[in-house]
């Protein structure tokens, strides 16, 4: 147990002085009746002495005290409590076909808002990061529970360049191999990729959702854009083939808002951290709890508090 105002300690003292006045007290008391009267006329003239009583109260009061002055020094102790291990990472397309209005009122600032949807639908306790890539990913936000700051690094995307999927992927696995546990256990991660489809270059996406999978790590997928843009078309398909070999599942833009239940299909794997808590309150009622039995026991005894 270690105290964050362990200077209050020091009135503790007070308490030994204390007792010796009380039992020196105590003692010069039964030397003046003793005086006031002989030892034959003494039970007559003394009423019987309440014995052993008369001083539960006292030590009773003494030790609440002692209870008090250690909840002013703000006793802690070290607590292991449960934190969320998921872990969710989102990958946002920003290649140049990504400017392309076939999604209203572009298959960029579509991709941003239903990003920024999945994130405010988290559970608090979810890790999440962001990745924004075109011909190389850049990573906008290692894994937090700090969702607001993800949702605004994501709003900052803007689209330029070519398509690499397959290098976001990869990039977001090893985000995901980061967050591993000290013992090497493994934690429960998605990926959530928001794309048009069309990787020109880099690895390939489909060999690293195999990579992916036998990571335990789901890959979903989100295809932007309409078959009616011509050069700019998409490729849900590839997209489609990504989440199916990962394990995921693959999204229409329209009903990106059912990514919501990606979180859920993660679980819920537990671990703990530890951390100092505060006790005080703990040891404040103890003493109050102490207080008010001794009151009522010399009540009952004496019809006195004290």
């Amino acid at each position: 147990m270690s105290f964050a105002a362990p200077a209050f300690l020091a009135v503790l003292l007070l308490l030994a002085p204390a007792a010796w006045l009380y039992v020196h007290g105590e003692r010069r008391g039964r030397r003046g009746r003793a005086a006031f009267a002989t030892p034959a006329t003494r039970p007559s003239v003394l009423t019987r002495s309440p014995a052993w009583r008369r001083h539960v109260a006292v030590a009773v009061y003494g030790f609440a005290a002692a209870l008090l002055i250690v909840a002013l020094a703000r006793p802690q102790t070290t607590v292991a409590v449960p934190v969320e291990q998921a872990t969710v990472i989102v990958a946002t397309d920003r290649s140049g076909s990504m400017l392309a209005t076939d999604v209203s009122p572009s298959r960029l600032v579509a991709a941003r808002r239903a990003a920024a949807s999945f994130v405010d639908d988290l559970p608090s306790g979810i890790r999440v990061g962001a990745i924004a890539f075109n011909q190389a990913p850049q990573i906008l936000a290692s894994p937090t529970r700090d969702h607001a700051s993800v949702s605004e690094a994501l709003s900052s995307v803007q689209a330029a360049g070519t398509t690499a999927t397959g290098d976001a992927l990869t990039a977001a696995l090893r985000l995901i191999a980061s967050q591993r546990k000290a013992d090497g256990r493994r934690s429960p991660a998605a990926i959530v990729l928001l794309s048009d489809g069309k990787s020109v270059r880099g690895a390939d996406p489909l060999e690293v959702a195999a990579k992916a999978k036998a990571a335990g790590v789901a890959v979903y997928t989100v295809a932007l854009g309409t078959s009616s843009s011509g050069d700019n078309a998409p490729d849900p398909a590839t997209l489609a083939q990504i989440a199916e070999r990962s394990g995921g599942r693959a999204f229409e833009v329209a009903d990106a808002k059912s990514l919501s239940g990606v979180y859920k299909r993660l679980g819920s794997k537990l671990a703990t951290e530890h951390r100092k808590q505060e006790v005080s309150s703990s040891f404040a009622g103890g003493a109050l709890v102490l207080m008010a039995m001794a009151a009522a026991a010399s009540l009952r005894w004496f019809g006195r508090f004290v």
